[in-house]
């Protein structure tokens, strides 16, 4: 394992930072999305307006958008109902699990791919195994559900010494 293996590709603020234009202009046509403090805070299931608007932008676009989270089936499916994407549960990030399976699924190029995320230990590092780009979000919440603190600890000191290789990341307004 090395440092570089929880480098992101690009780091933005949030996911609806990227813009359909920008992603077609680096050759994406797919977004792999993590869910819980990505896609939707893991506190509030239902979303924001802003999420609503990015999906339809991606999908307007003809910009697939898949979730990948490590969730359970009822538990992502329940969170992205109302929002009429798919989705793999059960993703067992960090392994290349649950990108290979949407991959697979849909038959995307993985250079055609991206996936985005909040955690460099579990979304990043997956992302690496799978041979695709990734994209670092910062947490729409502060707060974490309980599985995810013990992840939390151990980033903040790969993130430290990704930092003390590559100087400080820069969260974009886009990429």
């Amino acid at each position: 394992m090395s440092i570089d293996d929880y480098r992101p590709t690009f780091a933005v603020g949030a996911v609806y930072d990227l813009k359909a234009e920008d992603l077609l202009r680096q050759g994406i046509h797919a977004i792999l999305v993590d869910l819980d403090n990505t896609l939707i805070a893991w506190n509030n299931p239902d979303g924001t307006q802003e999420v609503r608007a990015w999906l339809d932008e991606m999908t307007m676009a003809d910009i697939s958008v898949v979730v990948i989270s490590n969730n359970s089936h009822s538990r992502v499916e329940r969170a992205v109902a109302h929002f009429g994407v798919d989705f793999v549960s059960r993703a067992m990030k960090p392994f290349a699990r649950g990108i290979n399976a949407a991959i697979e699924r849909y038959g995307f190029n993985r250079d055609e791919v991206v996936m985005v995320g909040d955690q460099l230990m579990t979304d990043i590092r997956a992302s690496h195994r799978a041979g695709i780009r990734s994209v670092l979000v910062k947490p729409l919440v502060r707060t974490d559900a309980w599985n995810t603190q013990f992840n939390r600890w151990r980033e903040r000191r790969v993130w430290a010494k990704l930092e003390e290789k590559y100087g400080k990341i820069e969260y974009q307004k886009g990429i």
